[in-house]
């Protein structure tokens, strides 16, 4: 019986076996006979289950291709649910049009797009970083490094990210120009979408690596590829109805209880909804930590923070565009400006803590805590972004002077990655 219940399988059914509950009432059209806190539980527990069978998936999925493109399209799934909920306001932007309505709905589109990553990266990066050092005690995870000094101990991360680290750069940085239009148009949606299938070009080319896996993967990376391609093809688009169908209610449901508790819905959508949407991601890294694979969950975070920070922004352009039935421009007032520009600042200062392929406890705090301040309800008046972007902006530059040589060093690898050149060896600064 012991056996039986640690067979691979049983687990892949005991998450199966979460999921069903809602996709049963979801299904039979059921799901409204639900009350607000019945909704948030069960297409909680859905998601959950959803989660791990996305990872495993993608962990199955790199025996046959490169390890970095395998966590790309994890990464595209896992934040599937944000895409979701984040259209359902910019197709009511563009049905509205003109109106109070539609103005409501494209700023409730920028806040639920810039909470998602700003949480992605002050809550996400930093708790990650913690619970793996913290996790390293019992796992012995070989990307956890001890040193000595005030809470040093750091995280080190695999140096073939540099490709993902440059080109969220790139996003970063063009980023800070798009508020300075009209609003989020189509030459920007053009740019960052070109930019992220650009990356995915660059991950297909990427060289396979070989990772040994345990549990689940190991058990399907065991069967011939003519079997092992449609079972985690099958686990991605499984997860994927799962995610989609459950979490927008869910989403929903938080912010309906927050009303009935006097939060303010906007404080929901821009913060509690992303958290929300953005729980199957941080559940498969925090997986992935569990099972001393933090350079992988990292690999994923950021590539996570790359295609939302490119390809949900030009989402939001192409499904507003939509709704109305012509090309236009998501429009922007200066409270969603300053949203975009401390946003991009908090990218920017993340990056320079990453560009020396590392993170350390003091690091993920220093992430945390700066994130938590936003947090504060007085916080999100014009001039308070504004000032919190600069620090953002002069924390990122006072880095970046200090490890020029770490960004030389990652721009240099990817150039030579780029022109069919071996990489050279990384030395941990």
């Amino acid at each position: 019986m012991k056996e039986r219940l640690r067979h691979p399988l049983t687990a892949v059914f005991l998450s199966v076996l979460l999921t069903a509950p809602w996709m049963g009432l979801w299904a039979t059209g059921n799901a409204h006979s639900l009350s607000t806190l019945q909704t948030i539980a069960i297409t909680g527990i859905s998601v959950l289950g959803a989660s791990f069978l996305l990872a495993w998936g993608a962990e199955t999925a790199e025996e046959d291709v490169p390890r970095a493109f395998a966590l790309a399209i994890l990464a595209v799934l896992a934040v599937a649910p944000e895409y979701a909920v984040d259209a359902l306001y910019a197709w009511n932007a563009g049905a509205f049009a003109g109106t109070p309505r539609g103005a409501e709905n494209a700023s409730l589109a920028v806040a639920n797009m810039t909470g998602a990553n700003r949480i992605l990266i002050g809550l996400g990066w930093s708790a990650i970083a913690v619970f793996a050092i913290y996790k390293a005690k019992t796992t012995n995870d070989p990307a956890v490094e001890s040193r000595s000094g005030f809470l040093a101990d750091r995280v080190k991360l695999d140096p073939d990210i540099s490709t993902e680290i440059l080109f969220l750069f790139i996003a970063t940085i063009y980023a800070f120009f798009v508020p300075l239009g009209d609003g989020i148009g189509w030459p920007d949606m053009v740019f960052l979408v070109g930019l992220y299938f650009t990356y995915i070009i660059f991950t297909l080319n990427a060289p396979h690596t070989d990772e040994e896996q345990v549990g689940v993967p190991a058990y399907f990376q065991s069967f011939k590829k003519s079997i092992r391609v449609p079972i985690y093809l099958g686990m991605f688009a499984f997860s994927a109805v799962v995610i989609f169908t459950a979490v927008e209610p869910f989403a929903h449901g938080l912010e309906a209880y927050g009303e009935q508790i006097g939060v303010p819905s906007f404080l929901m959508i821009q913060w509690v909804a992303p958290l929300a949407s953005e729980s199957p991601e941080l559940i498969v890294v925090a997986y992935l930590v569990n099972k001393a694979r933090s350079t992988a969950a990292f690999n994923a975070l950021i590539s996570s923070k790359l295609n939302q920070w490119t390809l949900l922004i030009g989402t939001l352009v192409l499904v507003y565009s939509i709704s109305l039935g012509s090309l236009e421009t998501l429009p922007l007032g200066q409270k969603q400006a300053g949203e975009i520009w401390l946003t991009a600042a908090q990218s920017f200062f993340a990056l320079a803590i990453l560009v020396n392929f590392t993170i350390s406890i003091r690091e993920a705090l220093a992430l945390l805590v700066l994130f938590l301040v936003q947090l504060y309800p007085d916080f999100h008046h014009y001039d308070a972004l504004i000032a919190f972007s600069a620090v953002y902006i002069v924390l990122g530059i006072a880095l970046l002077a200090t490890r020029r040589e770490a960004l030389q060093f990652l721009v240099g690898r990817v150039y030579k990655r780029i022109s069919g050149g071996e990489p050279a060896p990384v030395e941990q600064v």
